[in-house]
């Protein structure tokens, strides 16, 4: 056996093609899908999303991992994970992919689609002004919150952000957890003024739960919330008492604790929720397969990886 295979370590896809295309690309490299990996000590390197707890400790010999997609929550969340150096996809469609899929669920609420469907479902005629939509706040300015936020200014929306360290976005009022004398102090000025909320924040310790039942509060009575990065991000409950208090008009959810979210979970039927199946931003998989033949001969190169990630903030 080859002292330097790939094992694939994601259990929820489909992954023959992703085999294929890299095998095609690095010939005589073996390619294994977990669990079937015919010899662990061989494996060097390791694609992972949402791996089995266990499943990288028991391949002894590997020297890097390649996150599958833009987050790694789902990877740092297992205790067994041996502290290897990680690396996630940056990918430009999916940052195209994500402003769109937050400029169209803007124009829906703007629009009031969401109570016309349901007016539609009770054969009423009832004409609506449109929802003023003016500012709004991205929690997150990564790759993607940079991107979604800097579109919104295009669009000619106010925009404000918050991050957990400062950044600079010219046009964007930025508001950094490290700049204020409290972390609230500054997510309540980013927050204020919004009349809706995209969260894009990575899910970390720090930011799990972030959007509970205090920081709910600080949203403009009527907001409307899209939470498109995690939803571990947001307290379900508190969620739910905003939305039947009305200091929140709307919520669309694409990201969920549990996915895929189970039949009886309270948001499927909540009249003010939209939900979408983990759909915003998918990845690109001809870009994806560049990146991890890149880190890939990287690894085998010893050379640092591209896009790695800091473990200890968690992105």
């Amino acid at each position: 056996m080859s002292a330097h295979a790939i094992a694939l370590v994601i259990p929820d896809r489909k992954l023959d093609q992703l085999q294929q295309q890299l095998q095609a690309l690095l010939p005589g490299v073996p390619v294994w899908i977990y669990p079937h990996i015919p010899d662990p000590q061989a494996v060097s390197f390791a694609v992972v999303w949402k791996q089995p707890a266990g499943s990288i400790a028991s391949m002894p010999n590997i020297r890097a991992l390649q996150s599958f997609g833009a987050g790694v929550d789902s990877i740092l969340s297992d205790a067994t994970l041996p502290d290897l150096p990680l690396a996630r996809i940056v990918d430009p469609d999916l940052a195209r992919s994500m402003v769109n899929y937050v400029h169209t669920m803007l124009n829906f609420y703007r629009l009031r689609l969401d109570l016309f469907a349901k007016q539609q479902r009770d054969a009423v005629w009832k004409p609506k002004s449109i929802r003023p939509i003016q500012q709004v706040c991205v929690l997150g300015l990564g790759e993607l919150g940079s991107a979604v936020a800097l579109s919104l200014l295009e669009q000619g929306y106010q925009v404000s952000g918050w991050s957990q360290s400062a950044k600079h976005l010219p046009g964007v009022r930025c508001f950094a957890k490290q700049q204020e004398p409290s972390e609230d102090a500054a997510l309540q000025a980013a927050m204020a003024q919004a009349d809706a909320i995209i969260c894009l924040l990575p899910l970390t310790d720090d930011t799990e739960n972030l959007l509970n039942a205090t920081r709910l509060g600080y949203c403009k009575p009527g907001a409307v919330l899209i939470n498109v990065a995690r939803g571990a991000l947001v307290d379900d409950a508190a969620l739910l008492q905003a939305l039947d208090k009305g200091q929140l008009s709307a919520a669309c959810l694409d990201v969920f604790r549990q996915e895929p979210l189970p039949a009886e979970h309270p948001f499927w039927q909540h009249p003010a929720i939209t939900i979408t199946p983990h759909i915003s931003a998918v990845t690109n998989a001809a870009t994806a397969v560049a990146q991890i033949v890149d880190n890939y001969q990287r690894t085998m190169a010893n050379l640092p990886l591209l896009h790695q990630v800091d473990r200890q903030r968690g992105y």
